[in-house]
C-alpha cells in the first residue's frame, strides 16, 4: 500500500469507530427513554389506585 492508501484506510477505520460509538450512545439513550417511560407509566397506573389525600 502506498502512504496515501494507508492514510485513507486509517481515516476510514476512525470514521467506522466513531459511527459505532455514536450508535452505541443512541441505543443507550433509547434504552433509558424506554425505562423512564415504563417507570412513569407504572407509577401513574399504580398511583391511580391509591386513595387521594386531598379528598
Amino acid at each position: 500500500m502506498t502512504e496515501k492508501e494507508e492514510r485513507l484506510a486509517r481515516d476510514r477505520a476512525e470514521i467506522a469507530a466513531r459511527v459505532a460509538s455514536f450508535r452505541e450512545t443512541q441505543q443507550k439513550f433509547e434504552r433509558e427513554r424506554e425505562e423512564y417511560y415504563e417507570t412513569t407509566l407504572a407509577n401513574a397506573v399504580n398511583g391511580a389506585s391509591r386513595p387521594s389525600y386531598w379528598r
